[in-house]
């Protein structure tokens, strides 16, 4: 496979780099934005629609660009970079592309559009109290038949929850299915409270009692529609924690070459020199591995994209977790306070862990299907 990047490629990288790390390269202005609700920056995220990223994944048919997920993960390692906090994981990719898995045509121009231009942000209130990474919804209920449906239950964690204009939810039939419906923010019945996470996100926790909501496409079951875009989710998250990883690293590199200790160097001395390196291993086999997962997205079935999200899932929990501790540990105690920015990194790669499914999930995944080959080789 061919990892390099074209010309296109390389200069949507450059422009999205501009771009961001002009808003964010001050890590204070970051911590400025999150403090304040919405968290993140509104002026920034009417910016990136100006530059077309927002509608990136869509079809040029819905107002998009019709691109692929290279140039989606170009985007989110350019956010991870530098920790931006605008919702392109959440709101587009994940939220989007649900919409675009599941909606009717007339659906996707409208919702599509809106969201490419900035006009919408979606959130997608798929997890609930007490279950993890599941693709059905459990205690949420759908009630109804035609246009007629109401949801009942609670959503939670929803991230940027509380922000959406429109929220897509899941919800159980009565014949054990889940159905995906549309809710208007401003719906009848829907309470939305939100709150900051520990990485400086935002989500929220959403009741609805009784509340009216649309069906997105037809209220059958969509659990293969929504297994698909976590799994693209999943590897778009890969590829954000592949930039935060690039940043922890150089930033670490850095402080070991400025820092002294006894008069010399902190790279001077061999044992940190050794753990830098472990460092830099840990990221190339992760940015490889999550790469070849972004290639297998574009044009793999759901069975080959599912097996290869929860490849890059596994390497890249355990790249994030190996590069943040590090990161920590080689800047001695500054890097606990709150000040420096190489903690709220590993903040956010953990967040990026948990998000949509941990390394033990991963392996879990893999090791239920290894009976299905005949030999393990990680990039078959």
């Amino acid at each position: 496979m061919d990892f390099t990047y074209d010309e296109e490629q390389q200069a949507l990288r450059e422009a999205v780099r501009g771009l961001v790390g002009k808003s964010y390269s001050d890590f204070e202005n970051r911590r400025r934005t999150v403090a304040e609700d919405p968290g993140y920056d509104e002026l920034l995220w009417s910016r990136l629609a100006e530059m077309g990223v927002l509608g990136l994944p869509f079809d040029e048919a819905y107002g998009g660009m019709g691109a692929g997920p290279v140039e989606v993960g170009i985007v989110a390692q350019e956010i991870g970079r530098v920790l931006a906090p605008e919702p392109f994981l959440t709101s587009v990719v994940l939220a989007g592309g649900v919409v675009a898995l599941a909606g009717t045509e007339e659906q996707k121009s409208s919702l599509l559009e809106a969201v490419g231009s900035g006009e919408t942000v979606l959130a997608f209130a798929h997890a609930e109290p007490g279950t993890r990474w599941v693709s059905t919804a459990q205690d949420v209920t759908a009630s109804g038949d035609g246009d007629g449906w109401t949801l009942t239950g609670v959503k939670e964690p929803v991230p940027f929850g509380a922000r959406a204009d429109q929220l897509v939810v899941s919800a159980r039939l009565g014949d054990g299915g889940t159905a995906l419906f549309l809710v208007a923010g401003d719906a009848p019945g829907l309470t939305r409270s939100g709150y900051p996470t520990f990485d400086g996100g935002r989500a929220a926790r959403v009741t609805l009692d009784g509340t009216p909501a649309t069906p997105l496409g037809s209220a059958t079951d969509a659990s293969a529609q929504i297994a698909r875009a976590l799994d693209a989710a999943r590897i778009a998250a890969c590829n954000e924690a592949i930039g935060a990883m690039q940043y922890a690293l150089s930033a670490t590199s850095e402080y070991l070459s400025s820092r002294k200790q006894f008069g010399v160097p902190l790279k001077t001395f061999q044992a940190l020199t050794f753990r830098a390196a472990d460092m830099y291993v840990s990221l190339e086999l992760a940015t490889s591995v999550a790469t070849w997962a972004t290639m297998v997205l574009a044009s793999g079935t759901d069975a080959e994209v599912a097996e290869a999200a929860a490849r890059a899932g596994l390497q890249v929990s355990r790249a994030s977790r190996h590069v943040g501790q590090e990161a920590i540990q080689l800047h001695g105690g500054i890097a606990m306070t709150a000040e420096y920015s190489v903690g709220s990194y590993t903040s956010h790669l953990t967040a990026l862990d948990h998000l949509f499914g941990d390394g033990q999930l991963h392996l879990s995944t893999l090791a239920a299907g290894i009976g299905d080959h005949d030999e393990v080789d990680p990039l078959a």
